[in-house]
């Protein structure tokens, strides 16, 4: 695929990564695409597929994770997708008010329960937010 045939702004490259896996004597093959502002001869395809395991790693560990671990997001018994949706957004939203104050009380998880046992502090972190 040509990058100029991507409709999106700034994208000058379109990478196809092919995967490969055998389960109990079974191929399955799976091709997904991957878009960059980059040039496709800026990297090598070694390069290329270190940037996007990286970055991925990085998403599952900054967001999925804490909206999982701290807040049981794959535990959710609704199966509505409006519903899954709006939570995620609340909590991705909630990460980004309280990204800086986790800091100050240690981690995350010490945030949260100090927020849980002290109401106080989040009201403080709303009018900080506002």
């Amino acid at each position: 695929m040509e990058a100029t045939t991507a409709d999106f702004p700034y994208v000058r490259a379109v990478v196809a990564v092919r995967k490969r896996t055998i389960i109990k004597e079974r191929l399955s093959e799976e091709t997904r695409y991957f878009i960059s502002s980059m040039d496709t001869h800026e990297r090598i395809p070694a390069r290329w597929l270190q940037l996007i395991r990286g970055h991925w790693a990085g998403v599952e560990i900054r967001n999925h994770w804490r909206r999982d671990a701290i807040w049981m997001e794959d535990k959710t018994r609704s199966r509505n997708e409006n519903i899954v949706g709006a939570l995620a957004l609340i909590r991705n939203s909630l990460l980004a008010v309280v990204g800086n104050e986790a800091d100050r009380h240690g981690s995350l998880p010490a945030l949260t329960e100090a927020l849980c046992t002290k109401t106080h502090l989040v009201l403080k972190l709303i009018r900080k937010n506002l």
